[in-house]
């Protein structure tokens, strides 16, 4: 390999999702040098929030208040889920490190509690979640007091806003839909300043615009004059990029009520804002990333304790060692997993997948079964350490882990559990694998 360089490090973390984020994160901070490998992209079309356990059993859609026993159910109807094999009191750890960093490069969330969250859409729906960034709260606590109002035709008033030209966003749908449960909420369409001869707005483009002083006074200057009665003001998440606290405080001052944002269609603002904290986090914590690198072979040594990685998309090669790697290339978009028309397999070292015996099982008849699709479950399985297996049922190589998305036995869409599978998952393969790197494995 013509002008290869070679770096060792302890961990190398295949993929830069959500679950490859957490994992480089958690064994940062257990003091283990770590490689990152992978672009980040998928984040992109994250809404900011963070689902831990929404919906069990999946069939049924039942939505649970409480996560917690959610998770508890969990445990009891399917034991060999990925979040069913994790300690909740380590779940709810892992979540309040991660949210930590999050605000520690800027990205606030409310304080996580005991309960999920619910959640207003771009389209008038409700989504239950659990954690929820700052600048969303006072929405969510306005749903709640929907629920719990003891004189519902008193709801509390609301005034929806949203700019000309944003098509990605409507207020006055989401009243229309809302009409029923919140007869409080009304909506207004306004210009934004500096773009009233744009035929079409795109919310990264606005948020970028409100993180000037100027703009966004001319903005709280538009909004103000259509309060009437309103006690909160909802907007679409357009209320900056990197400095959205700084902007959401100034609207909320400005207005003189509280204020909240509506995530919008992906690839979306709340994503931007998420990738943006979370690079932010591995530069802090001293991860090396390689964005756009991918992984073109990985040979795991066993006599030596040690992995090596030949990356492509680096200039004149790249060729990296570890002593532990962590498998986070999520599924079918990630391309941790890939199919045919015979079967679906792993992508990188060709591990075994648990999959439908045939191809035609993969799906149901009908497209909606409550039950889902077989397909959706597939993935790799692990051993009590999160360590991949082999054909022959053993961990294919002591210190190869893998978390997130790619592991078998969940379906995270329906289940609504798509960042707790994420971080729960990464954070106890990080402490397996901490444990192997400092000798205190049983």
């Amino acid at each position: 390999m013509t002008g290869e360089s070679r770096n060792t490090f302890d961990v190398a973390v295949i993929g830069a999702g959500m679950a490859g984020m957490a994992a480089a994160l958690f064994a940062a901070e257990r003091g283990l040098s770590c490689i990152q490998v992978g672009s980040g992209g998928g984040i992109l079309f994250a809404s900011g929030l963070l689902d831990l356990l929404g919906v069990h059993p999946a069939a049924e859609g039942r939505q649970w208040r409480s996560p917690f026993n959610a998770l508890a159910a969990l445990a009891q109807k399917q034991p060999d889920h990925p979040l069913a094999r994790v300690d909740p009191v380590a779940i709810r750890t892992a979540f309040e490190s991660f949210v930590t960093a999050l605000g520690e490069a800027g990205l606030v969330y409310a304080p996580l509690g005991d309960r999920n969250r619910k959640v207003l859409t771009s389209i008038g729906t409700v989504k239950t979640t659990f954690g929820v960034p700052l600048s969303m709260v006072a929405g969510a606590n306005a749903l709640e007091a929907l629920d719990v109002l003891d004189a519902p035709d008193t709801p509390p008033s609301c005034l929806l806003v949203d700019f000309r030209g944003l098509r990605e966003f409507s207020a006055r749908q989401i009243a229309a839909t809302l009409a029923d449960r919140w007869p409080g909420l009304r909506h207004q369409r306004i210009e934004f300043p500096g773009f009233e001869d744009a035929p079409e707005l795109y919310a990264a483009h606005l948020a970028r615009a409100l993180e000037s002083g100027a703009t966004r006074e001319r903005t709280i200057a538009l909004i103000k004059p259509l309060l009437g009665d309103a006690q909160l003001v909802g907007l679409p998440t357009v209320l900056g990029l990197g400095r959205s606290r700084e902007v959401h405080a100034a609207f909320e001052a400005g207005l003189g009520v509280p204020v909240f944002e509506i995530p919008t269609m992906p690839t979306s603002v709340p994503g931007l804002r998420l990738l943006g904290a979370l690079e932010a986090v591995m530069s802090a914590r001293g991860v090396h990333r390689r964005r756009q690198a991918s992984v073109r072979a990985l040979a795991c040594d066993a006599n030596t304790g040690t992995a090596t990685l030949d990356l492509d998309g680096v200039p004149g090669g790249e060729r990296v060692s570890a002593r532990a790697v962590v498998l986070a290339t999520g599924r079918f978009s990630g391309r941790g997993l890939t199919a045919d028309r015979g079967s679906v397999r792993e992508s990188i070292l060709g591990l075994p997948v648990h999959q439908p015996a045939s191809r035609d099982a993969w799906h149901q008849r009908d497209f909606l079964d409550p039950s889902g699709h077989a397909i959706n479950r597939a993935g790799l399985r692990t051993d009590d350490a999160w360590r991949p297996l082999d054909m022959s049922g053993k961990p294919a190589w002591p210190r190869l882990f893998a978390v997130g998305s790619i592991l078998a036995d969940q379906d995270w869409m329906r289940t609504k559990c798509g960042s707790g599978l994420a971080i729960a998952t990464a954070w106890a393969a990080t402490q397996q694998l901490a444990d192997q790197l400092h000798g205190t494995a049983a």
